[in-house]
């Protein structure tokens, strides 16, 4: 028994070893000009038949034709990188930004994969900003790199830093026809994007000017620092000294309320930061500031009945959120948000249209999902088709699933009833938007900065199947619901208009100068009554 147990894991460990040779073999193979123009109609067909909104911001006869052009550049084998520089653009024509498209990768063996973890990349300590049609270094994560703050970013191993960014530009789109996530890219998807173009890599060279001085440098691979627990950094300072079974219990309890600390503002390791803070700025409390930067990690609601519980004990006046480069993330957390900002019942999102009866199971049952995700789902697909048909309806000639949200709900007891200010940016995305329009049409905030990158008038995302080209191998995610709060403006297809525009310039960032901020801030001093 023991020996087939070997056997077996020594077959798996071989196929494995056989199976990760070849895909990296496949990532430099030629694939035929036929073959690579049945991905475009294959393709073509699963954006048309799973996309709710497919012609929301093209006709279909221009896409049709952007398709048929697309066959016609093919004209010689290519591998699967350079056809991705050719149908990420086309794909991204239909201007729908949660439409994603990337190449197939390299793959690493079980035994590099638990290697590269406990690697960290140090090109990947730097944030990366867009200005005068230049790449600045804005911000570091790593102190030691901190004298490259406002260096401008020349070259990238042989290639143009600004170049990378024009091209970059073409494999995405934003919600519609706004260009403002376009030209906040390079903070939030720069990086992302060089590894998608060229895969991954160990080391990179990057020439930075600063001033009159240009200088190399090169990013490599270096150990991450070894994480320890309160428990363990306690252990090494007594130098090996015992502690007593009180003192250790005491510590444990530290660690795990430290653990529900960080679970509450959603810590993120890698940055070393929070993802919902709140403070108040000023000598007293009347001026809350609540800077959210996803609506992904965390327990929010925590958090949310935490911060308003204290303003309402407060009496706080004025209330900023921050929702720049604020990417989006669950519908459940803004509709708990939104319950504690409006005074009156509301309704979050309509029910949002779908192409199919079942979207759970178009959305598991793909040919990137795994054959064990394939059985357990279809174990429960008789459930998973219950509810499917329980909560979508047809109306219309149009099918649409009703999520909660889309019932009417009164407004939290703890209710804010002050003035709101809300920041937003060409990063204000997905989630965001959609709390944003409704803060908007309801006029119960004023916006500062700039136009969102995601659409007032909704956006397709929710659920998502992820279909992968049959030769290239490049995958492309396909939103499958269209979100929206009950209200539209026209013309469709641009974001959230701020009532004050403002935009940060390269000084700003250096100087850690926040124009937007600072606006509102006056904008409360100038309306507070003098005090006698």
């Amino acid at each position: 028994m023991i020996k087939s147990v070997i056997l077996s894991l020594i077959v798996i460990s071989i196929v494995s070893c056989v199976s990760v040779k070849t895909q990296n073999q496949y990532l430099i193979k030629e694939h035929s000009v036929s073959d690579l123009n049945k991905d475009v109609d294959n393709v073509h067909r699963q954006l048309v038949k799973h996309h709710p909104k497919i012609y929301q911001y093209i006709s279909k006869t221009n896409l049709d034709h952007k398709f048929d052009s697309l066959k016609q550049t093919v004209i010689k084998p290519i591998n699967s990188q350079e056809f991705f520089e050719k149908i990420a653009p086309v794909i991204a024509s239909i201007r729908q930004g949660h439409i994603l498209v990337s190449p197939p990768f390299k793959r690493f063996s079980k035994a590099a994969r638990k290697e590269r973890v406990k690697q960290k990349f140090e090109f990947n300590n730097l944030d990366f900003e867009e200005f005068h049609n230049k790449v600045f270094v804005t911000h570091v994560i790593d102190e030691k790199d901190s004298l490259l703050v406002g260096a401008e970013v020349v070259m990238i191993e042989n290639e143009l830093a600004y170049d990378l960014v024009h091209k970059f530009k073409n494999y995405f789109a934003s919600d519609g026809y706004n260009k403002t996530l376009q030209k906040r890219f390079v903070k939030n998807r720069f990086r992302s994007f060089y590894y998608v173009n060229r895969g991954v890599i160990d080391s990179l060279n990057v020439t930075f000017k600063q001033k009159d001085s240009t200088f190399l440098r090169t990013f490599k691979r270096v150990p991450k620092a070894k994480f320890e627990t309160d428990i363990t950094r306690i252990e090494k300072i007594t130098n090996a000294k015992k502690i007593t079974k009180a003192e250790r219990k005491d510590n444990k309890l530290k660690q795990k309320e430290k653990l529900k600390l960080y679970d509450k503002y959603g810590y993120v390791k890698s940055r070393n930061e929070f993802t919902r803070n709140f403070k108040y700025i000023g000598k007293d409390s009347s001026v809350a500031y609540m800077k959210i930067r996803g609506f992904t990690t965390g327990d929010y609601k925590k958090f949310y009945k935490e911060s308003f519980t204290k303003i309402d004990s407060l009496k706080t006046k004025n209330l900023i959120i921050d929702l720049r480069d604020n990417s989006g993330g669950r519908l459940s957390e803004i509709d708990d948000l939104y319950s504690y900002l409006t005074k009156q019942d509301y309704i979050m999102i309509n029910p949002c249209e779908v192409n199919s009866r079942v979207p759970f199971l178009k959305m598991f049952m793909s040919n990137t999902s795994s054959v064990g995700t394939k059985v357990f789902i279809g174990a429960f697909s008789p459930f998973l088709l219950v509810h499917n048909l329980i909560k979508v309806k047809k109306e219309n000639g149009k099918l649409f699933y009703k999520f909660k949200q889309s019932k009417v709900k009164e407004p939290n007891t703890l209710g804010y009833k002050g003035n709101i200010y809300v920041l937003i940016n060409g990063n204000s995305f997905s989630a965001s938007s959609i709390i944003s329009t409704k803060l908007k049409a309801t006029g119960r905030a004023m916006f500062v900065g700039e136009e969102t990158g995601g659409a007032y008038n909704g956006t397709v995302a929710g659920l998502f199947k992820n279909y992968q080209l049959p030769t290239s191998k490049i995958n492309v995610r396909i939103g499958l619901m269209q979100l929206e709060a009950p209200h539209k403006i026209t013309p469709d297809g641009y974001g959230i208009i701020p009532d004050i525009k403002i935009s940060p310039t390269l000084e700003d960032r250096l100087s850690g100068n926040d124009p937007e901020l600072n606006w509102i801030l006056n904008d409360i001093s100038t309306k507070e009554p003098i005090k006698k």
